[in-house]
């Protein structure tokens, strides 16, 4: 007996949504559970650190800019589409997409709006990785997320 399966169309795009999300989440680390109440992001958004470069030998303190494009800045507790505010994650994985981002020294929120700050860091290895939230501080669906950049104090 032969037997076969029969793809259509749209099981195809589905399956091949589901690998892309899959090597997208998997490549770059992230959880992959994300709210259904999350606030949209725009399509093409993106969140980036200006300074310091990835690799930089810095001094504490250390100022990081902020660079948000596709999207705009409002603080927290603004509901307002298409836009969110900055949270800098410090030595510490992505946390959990679906919720609201924790508050402590490697999840730092910028709740006013801000577009960057200064912060004390030991002398060492550092990663530092923005993530974008919405007024109630739970990432965007899809998620807006920089790289992560090194940087070394000393």
């Amino acid at each position: 007996y032969h037997y076969c399966y029969t793809l259509t169309s749209s099981k195809l795009l589905d399956t091949l949504n589901i690998l892309v999300a899959t090597a997208f989440f998997t490549f770059f680390g992230a959880t992959m559970a994300v709210s259904d109440d999350a606030s949209k992001s725009n399509v093409g958004a993106f969140v980036y650190i200006i300074s310091p470069l990835d690799g930089a030998t810095v001094t504490s303190p250390v100022t990081i800019q902020f660079g948000l494009e596709g999207m705009g800045v409002a603080p927290a507790g603004v509901e307002k589409s298409g836009t969110g505010h900055h949270h800098l994650i410090v030595d510490a994985p992505l946390p959990a997409l679906n919720e609201p981002i924790p508050a402590d020294g490697n999840h730092r929120h910028f709740g006013g709006g801000q577009t960057q700050t200064t912060i004390e860091l030991a002398p060492g290895t550092h990663s530092l990785q923005l993530l974008l939230a919405d007024h109630y501080h739970i990432p965007h669906n899809p998620p807006v997320h920089s790289n992560i950049v090194t940087i070394e104090v000393r």
